[in-house]
């Protein structure tokens, strides 16, 4: 594989939070566009670093960040739907001149791995419902749809995050 997941380091987390924001801004996800008030926290990288386990997905060769996500486990700051004994993902975003390259999926994977070092029995994320390419990918790596946990992040809207959970 021409990708390594590796800790995300000091210097790159300016570079990672504006890498995530746009890949949020460019595939739509956003509903207020550049007014978003989630765009400050998905720029906030150095929180997620600092509050998280911030993960890059980085080509083998020159160590260009790829990619990025945040892993949490129950009781951690950035751990929204996670219960005692799962963990949770949250903010997977992947340059798009570098997908389909499998950098979601090793970043993925490697939260999968790190739940199941630190003894976790499941794994919890929220999704867009426009995010289907997201989907595809969960599905293939044995996540199911959890709509019992569907979500709303901001009370009063009709916004509604779809729960996807996988047993490890």
């Amino acid at each position: 594989m021409d990708i390594t997941i590796r800790r995300a380091r000091d210097e790159e987390l300016d570079e990672i939070g504006e890498l995530t924001a746009q890949a949020y801004l460019g595939d739509g996800l956003l509903d207020f566009g550049d007014s978003d008030s989630y765009l400050a926290t998905l720029r906030d990288a150095r929180r997620r670093a600092a509050e998280a386990e911030l993960l890059v997905a980085a080509d083998a060769a020159s160590d260009e960040v790829l990619g990025a996500v945040a892993f949490a486990v129950h009781g951690g700051a950035y751990a929204e739907l996670a219960r005692p004994g799962e963990g949770e993902f949250r903010m997977l975003a992947v340059r798009p001149e570098s997908r389909r390259r499998g950098a979601a999926e090793a970043l993925v994977r490697a939260c999968l791995d790190r739940a199941r070092a630190l003894g976790l029995r499941r794994i919890v994320i929220s999704s867009q419902h426009a995010m289907t390419a997201a989907h595809r990918l969960y599905e293939r790596l044995g996540f199911t749809r959890a709509p019992e946990r569907d979500w709303a992040p901001l009370p009063g809207t009709d916004i509604t995050l779809w729960a996807f959970t996988v047993e490890l």
